[in-house]
C-alpha cells in the first residue's frame, strides 16, 4: 500500500487500521475484522512510502469455502 504525505512537515508517527472482510461461499460479507498497524515512518513532506502487513484471522472465522479480503483502510484514532 502506498502512503503519500501531502503536508508540510514529516510524518513521524501514526497507525493505520485495515478492515478485513470475511466472505461466505456466495460472496456474502459476514463480518469485518479490524487490525491496527504502525505506519511506515518517517514520511518526508511530499514523499511517499510503501507499507505491507500480514493480516491474521482465526481459522474458526473462515470455514472451508469462505475467504477473506482486506478492503478498507483508515487512519487510527489518536489517543
Amino acid at each position: 500500500m502506498t502512503f503519500t504525505n501531502t503536508g508540510r512537515s514529516a510524518v513521524t508517527a501514526g497507525s493505520v487500521v485495515l478492515g478485513t472482510h470475511v466472505l461466505g461461499p456466495l460472496g456474502t460479507d459476514w463480518t469485518t475484522l479490524p487490525s491496527v498497524h504502525p505506519l511506515p515512518v518517517p514520511i518526508a513532506p511530499g514523499g511517499t512510502t510503501e507499507g505491507r502487513w500480514t493480516v491474521c484471522v482465526d481459522a474458526w472465522r473462515v470455514p472451508p469455502g469462505w475467504w477473506i479480503e482486506t478492503r478498507d483502510v483508515w487512519p487510527a484514532a489518536s489517543p
